[in-house]
């Protein structure tokens, strides 16, 4: 049977991820502050998210201020963040943009059994002793959870064009 929240031709688990979940030992880091308060406002990608031109900002908890040490301003960064509002019980989905049902990990969807997010983007501005990263750009909902944060290099994480 499809629900309103399931499309033509998706298939759920028969559990929600979430409630069978062993604990990986995950803390937060702080929070995103986005524009996008409600997910029908929020884009849908990286790119969307920039075509609008807002900025966000990473704001860490205190206790990790100190990781930004090295950092700088004008820097690209992986930011790995969770979804904390996704559905986590769909492995086919119908997509809005394909016309075929297509497996979770052939999709960067947010529904997935773990809700994880990678966004590479650009520090407009750094503060390190309010522990503030000021972004390009992002595709989450404001209050969105930090997972990590790692610099993002070009001569390791682009590939080689052939």
């Amino acid at each position: 049977m499809v629900t309103a929240e399931q499309r033509p031709g998706e298939v759920a688990l028969p559990f929600d991820p979430a409630e069978i979940a062993d604990n990986a030992n995950l803390i937060f880091l702080g929070k995103i502050r986005s524009p996008w308060r409600n997910r029908s406002d929020c884009p849908r990608n990286l790119m969307q998210a920039r075509e609008r031109g807002q900025r966000a900002v990473i704001e860490l908890d205190e206790v990790w201020h100190d990781g930004l040490n090295g950092l700088h301003n004008q820097s690209r960064i992986l930011v790995l963040y969770w979804m904390h509002e996704a559905r986590r019980d769909l492995i086919i989905q119908t997509p809005r943009h394909k016309s075929e049902s297509t497996g979770v990990f052939a999709l960067r969807s947010p529904v997935r059994p773990n809700p994880i997010a990678l966004a590479a983007v650009n520090v407009v501005e750094l503060n390190q002793a309010e522990g503030k990263i000021v972004i390009d750009a992002i595709d989450c909902l404001d209050g969105t959870p930090v997972l990590d944060i790692k610099p993002w290099f070009n001569t390791i994480d682009s590939f080689a064009e052939n």
